[in-house]
């Protein structure tokens, strides 16, 4: 049994090396992003994970909520891209209630430089014990959401940014459909 243990082990730690190779050699790939390539790269993960208009449910509004920090992080920078202050970001924390809120609140705070005393309200879930979450310990700060005011303007820039951009190659529509014949 200890053979196969050893054996377990060794190829868990190849397998690792081989994870960080690939990721240290796609990072290096990648090499700089300029301020236009990281203002167009930030429309798709908005797009995604943001909020949307919808015809029967008018909300131009820029509200993101995501767990990466990293991805915050790019979100928060493309918005100063857009002229987005600091003080035009309401942060609020969606978390289970078995978490350290207010070290996650501190966290969040220090990836986005908006300042904790201005959160909003956090939303709390109630957590189930009996679940078996793996979003539970130390490093689990729940998800941040950020929402910008005065940004009716803007959302309608992203919505123009996101279909040119998912119709690249092809015609651009007017009439809000996707151009592609």
């Amino acid at each position: 049994m200890q053979r196969l243990d050893t054996a377990h082990t060794a190829f868990r730690e190849d397998r690792d090396a081989e994870r960080r190779r690939l990721t240290r050699e796609a990072t290096q790939e990648i090499g700089e992003i300029s301020d236009r390539e990281l203002f167009l790269i930030g429309v798709g993960p908005y797009w995604a994970e943001g909020s949307k208009d919808k015809e029967y449910a008018r909300r131009e509004s820029l509200t993101f909520i995501n767990s990466d920090p990293r991805m915050i992080q790019v979100y928060v920078r493309r918005l100063g891209l857009l002229g987005v202050d600091h003080h035009r970001m309401r942060c609020s924390l969606h978390i289970h209630d078995s978490a350290d809120i207010s070290e996650a609140t501190r966290f969040w705070s220090e990836i986005t430089g908006v300042p904790a005393e201005d959160s909003l309200k956090p939303g709390i879930r109630i957590d189930n014990p009996g679940t078996n979450h793996l979003n539970r310990g130390d490093t689990y700060r729940g998800c941040l959401r950020i929402y910008v005011t005065n940004r009716a303007r803007l959302y309608r820039q992203v919505e123009g940014r996101w279909r040119r951009i998912s119709t690249s190659g092809s015609t651009p529509a007017t009439d809000g459909t996707s151009g592609i014949v």
